[in-house]
């Protein structure tokens, strides 16, 4: 039977300009199952779920809920639940962090001022949960809530399971990192660089360049703190000039641009500086329709999903 990430990988749908959007991610374990919309289909208290989930808006915090590599029964006999973990990560270059709390009561949740997450600062997290910098290694989230795409579950599940079982301590199992038809999705933190059709030896090298602070291109979407063009531009950036550290380039302006007339849709003129100081580059980047029409998820209608074309890198003089 035919699946979104099939229809994708056989059309090369490009992964450039596809990742989740987010200059703050926070996540919260929730063992057990989890429903499409798990902050408030799943064991956490759906009130606290819908709270942070409004808590949220506009922030630039997303929230996901995590949990580890296994088995996943609804077995309600369970006794008391055990702590939680909690991270909080903002992947902005040149301010990144993770931070990490254990919880016992997933209501002290509530007392987080999501908007100075979103900005940067990690002193409520802090405050409110007694959390610490992660000292531990990189994160690794795959997505495989097969109530939302049963992509996310027939190939995610597997990939956290092998990575785990092959020692890598990073890993867990996440709720929701959107674009179902590029499974085996996978966001890697502290950077904010989320990854398509992955499998095991390119995360353990994604992984292994995360440790000493570079990034690996291939088969990635994007950065999560920029808009999606923003994000295409400064993976160009990093082909074009094989720059692979993680806190090296930033993007400086994302403007609209002129349309063209034999290419009609929307196009921006994004800047991407080098922090030494003395380089950058203006890349343009046209939304395009990607055709033929495909299912963006397993069982939706056929259609022609937006995708980030970068039609133009020229480097700035200096």
């Amino acid at each position: 039977m035919s699946t979104c990430a099939t229809a994708s990988w056989n059309l090369a749908e490009p992964l450039a300009g596809t990742a989740a959007t987010a200059t703050t991610w926070l996540l919260v374990e929730q063992p057990g199952p989890w429903g499409p919309k798990a902050l408030t289909a799943s064991r956490l208290d759906p009130e606290l779920g819908r709270a942070l989930e409004s808590a949220a808006e506009g922030t630039g915090v997303r929230v996901a809920l995590v949990r580890r590599p296994g088995p996943h029964a609804d077995d309600r006999a369970q006794t008391a639940p055990a702590p939680r973990q909690v991270y909080a990560a903002h992947t902005v270059p040149g301010r990144s962090w993770v931070r990490s709390a254990r919880v016992g009561d997933p209501a002290a949740l509530r007392r987080l001022d999501l908007a100075a997450l979103g900005a940067g600062d990690p002193a409520s997290f802090d405050h409110a949960l007694g959390g610490e910098a992660h000292t531990g290694p990189p994160l690794a989230l795959v997505c495989t809530n097969g109530k939302r795409d049963r992509c996310c579950a027939v190939l995610g599940r597997p990939l956290a399971a092998e990575l785990a079982a092959s020692g890598e301590e990073g890993v867990w199992e996440v709720t929701h990192l959107g674009g179902h038809r590029f499974s085996p999705t996978l966001l890697v933190l502290p950077h904010g660089y989320a990854y398509g059709r992955a499998d095991a030896p390119s995360v353990k090298d994604v992984l292994r360049a995360v440790e000493t602070g570079r990034v690996v291109t291939d088969g990635c979407r994007g950065r999560s703190a920029w808009e999606r063009p923003a994000q295409a531009a400064e993976l160009a950036v990093r082909r074009a000039t094989g720059e692979d550290r993680a806190e090296a380039l930033t993007v400086a302006t994302v403007r609209t641009a002129a349309p063209v007339a034999d290419d009609p849709g929307p196009r921006w003129e994004v800047t991407v500086a080098h922090t030494d100081g003395g380089r950058s580059w203006q890349v343009v980047v046209a939304q395009r329709a990607s055709l033929p029409e495909r299912p963006e998820s397993c069982g939706a209608a056929l259609g022609a999903p937006a995708r980030m074309d970068v039609v133009g890198v020229t480097a700035a003089p200096r």
